[in-house]
């Protein structure tokens, strides 16, 4: 029987967060000793010990299912709570929190769902699951100063070509293969969503004034936010959106995005 109390809190915790339950996990024990469970947490008539525990284990689960269901309101929506509730079943046998926060214990969701039966009925899910999770961390990601847009008219013409953006840190641009997104804002605004339609996109997630935001993307400003992502110089970028542009002005096509950018704080100072 364990004596010390890291072996104590480790068994407790063990029992505690065993997803199939106290009693499955009390059978993978193999050094309780004669006394078993009852020799370490106290029972009575009332409630027995592994009774005791499973309180606290059903405490610990469904804290984390209501955790999930507030990071994935759309994913819910679109599964229903009855198999959502067995989804994070079987996500937390896969994947057990191994962070002390429990903001971590959706960041494999989206992974887990792209091989789970249940994208036969929503083949969308792990899509939807990954912009849901996205938010999260955008929301939860580091600061970085915006880059004001009179900060770049006291450049000098000439320094132009050789200059580089910073996105803002927590900012991410997603490659998604369904249009996810108009389902989300659906969810959120309360009203009635229709299943995604199947098609590549790239999404852009920023966060301006503590705010998360998410918009599709158009080919041109997705290639040239991926190339300052990269480093690029300005020059650089403009001939990207030279090359995407077909027959709309380049220059004035560049000259919108970076207004854009401006506007949704997206870019921070180059150093």
């Amino acid at each position: 029987m364990p004596t010390q109390l890291k072996e104590l809190q480790s068994l407790l915790y063990r029992l505690i967060t065993a997803v199939s339950g106290v009693a499955e996990g009390l059978a993978a024990e193999r050094d309780l000793g004669a006394g078993g469970l009852g020799a370490i947490v106290l029972g009575d008539e009332r409630l027995s010990a592994e009774a005791r525990v499973e309180i606290y284990a059903n405490m610990y689960f469904y804290r984390i299912l209501d955790a999930l269901k507030e990071d994935f309101p759309a994913t819910l929506a679109v599964l229903g709570a009855g198999n959502f509730h067995n989804l994070v079943t079987g996500y937390l046998l896969e994947y057990p929190p191994t962070e002390p926060s429990i903001s971590y214990c959706g960041s494999h969701l989206a992974d887990y769902l792209r091989d789970h039966p249940m994208r036969e009925r929503a083949p969308f899910i792990a899509d939807l699951a990954k912009l849901e999770r996205a938010n999260v961390e955008v929301f939860q990601g580091p600061d970085g100063a915006a880059l004001e847009p009179n900060s770049l008219r006291a450049i000098a013409p000439a320094d132009w070509p050789a200059l580089k953006f910073k996105l803002n840190p927590s900012a991410q641009m997603l490659a998604l293969d369904w249009r996810v997104s108009e389902l989300l804002r659906a969810v959120e605004e309360d009203r009635e969503w229709n299943a995604a339609e199947q098609g590549a996109v790239k999404v852009l997630v920023w966060r301006r004034n503590g705010q998360v935001f998410y918009r599709d993307l158009e080919n041109a400003e997705a290639d040239a936010l991926g190339a300052a992502a990269r480093g690029a110089t300005f020059a650089e970028i403009c001939e990207v959106v030279a090359a995407d542009a077909g027959g709309e002005d380049a220059v004035a096509a560049m000259n919108r995005m970076l207004a854009r950018w401006l506007a949704d704080s997206l870019l921070t100072p180059s150093s």
